[in-house]
């Protein structure tokens, strides 16, 4: 009976698979480095958004007292 040789996970070998992974890890890599730029771009322009907080109240560490010091409107 004659064995099957011609077996292979992706069907590419030697170089040329070794440089379609390359590429195609690097493109993921670009993918995800340029992601995340973006968003560290967009944290830098809006840092907080205070809409989520409700009420003051169920803050620990700002008391009612120093409400209007502690959330103040950034002027654009």
């Amino acid at each position: 009976m004659a064995e099957n040789t011609k077996r292979s996970v992706f069907g590419f070998h030697g170089v040329f698979g070794v440089l379609i992974s390359i590429v195609g890890l690097l493109l993921i890599w670009a993918i995800l480095m340029s992601q995340a730029v973006i968003v560290q771009q967009k944290a830098a322009k809006d840092p907080y958004d205070p809409a989520p907080i409700r009420d003051v109240n169920n803050l620990k560490m700002i008391s009612v007292d120093n409400k209007d010091f502690a959330f103040q409107k950034k002027d654009n």
